[in-house]
C-alpha cells in the first residue's frame, strides 16, 4: 500500500492539544497516520486499529522498526468490534476512512482496494464508534471527498459530533475542491473554514502545502 496524500495531509492538519494523552488511528493501512502522530505528540499511547491481513502485518512492522515503536499498538480488529469492547476513551480520534462505494468498488483483489472499501466500514458504523470511544473534551479529524461532506456531516450531528473546522482542499487553484478535511467534537462552537491549495502547477507545490507536510517528506 502507497502512502497517499490524504493521509499525509490529515496527519500534518489535525491538530494536537497539549494535554493530549492518547490517540486513535482508524483504519490505520499500513500505520502512517498513528507514526505522524508518534512523531508530532508526546501522547503517551497511540493505538491504531486495521482489518486487513497484509495492512496490519506491515503496520506492526513499521511500528516496531519505528523510534516510538514503545508508544505504538495496533489492533487486528474489526472497528466495530473494536468500539462496542474497547472501554478507551480517546483524546484524538482520525481516520481516512475508506470512500469507494459498493457499486464502484470493482476488483477489491489488492490490498489498497480493499482498504478503500466503504463495504468495509461504513461512515455511519465509523461515526457511532468514534462517538463511543471519544473522550468529552477530545476530537475527531477526518478526510473525505467533498461530495460525502453532507451526508457525513449529518451523520455526525446526529451523534452529537459537531464541526468546529473544516479545510475544503485543492489539487490546484483551478481545480474544483476534491476532499475536505474535517475536525469535529462534542462541543458548539464557531466554525473555523479554510482552503488549501496543494500545487501552483504539476509537482510546483503551494507554499502552504510544504509547510504543512515537510517534516513528513525526505525530499519537500
Amino acid at each position: 500500500m502507497k502512502v497517499g496524500t490524504d493521509g499525509v495531509l490529515l496527519g500534518a492538519w489535525a491538530k494536537i492539544p497539549e494535554d493530549t494523552q492518547n490517540i486513535l488511528d482508524i483504519g490505520s493501512g499500513t500505520g502512517l497516520i498513528a507514526l505522524m502522530m508518534a512523531q508530532r505528540s508526546p501522547a503517551e499511547l497511540i493505538d491504531a486499529v486495521e482489518l486487513d491481513d497484509e495492512a496490519y502485518v506491515q503496520a506492526v512492522e513499521n511500528f516496531e522498526n519505528s523510534p516510538w515503536s514503545d508508544r505504538l499498538f495496533c489492533y487486528h480488529a474489526d472497528f466495530s468490534e473494536f468500539s462496542q469492547e474497547m472501554d478507551e476513551r480517546y483524546d484524538l480520534i482520525l481516520s481516512n476512512p475508506p470512500y469507494f462505494p459498493p457499486s464502484d468498488s470493482g476488483d477489491l483483489t489488492s490490498p489498497r482496494k480493499r482498504a478503500r472499501f466503504t463495504g468495509s466500514l461504513s461512515h455511519q458504523e465509523l461515526i457511532e464508534g468514534v462517538s463511543k470511544l471519544l473522550s468529552p473534551h477530545g476530537t475527531f479529524c477526518v478526510i473525505i471527498p467533498e461530495a460525502e461532506k453532507a451526508n457525513f456531516s449529518l451523520i455526525c450531528t446526529e451523534n452529537k459530533l459537531h464541526i468546529r473546522r473544516s479545510t475544503a482542499v485543492k489539487g490546484t487553484p483551478e481545480s474544483p475542491v476534491k476532499r475536505r478535511l474535517l475536525e469535529f467534537d462534542f462541543q458548539q462552537i464557531a466554525l473555523e473554514e479554510d482552503e488549501l491549495i496543494i500545487e501552483l502547477e504539476r509537482h510546483r507545490y503551494t507554499d502552504e502545502y510544504i509547510n504543512l507536510t515537510k517534516d513528513f517528506y525526505l525530499k519537500m
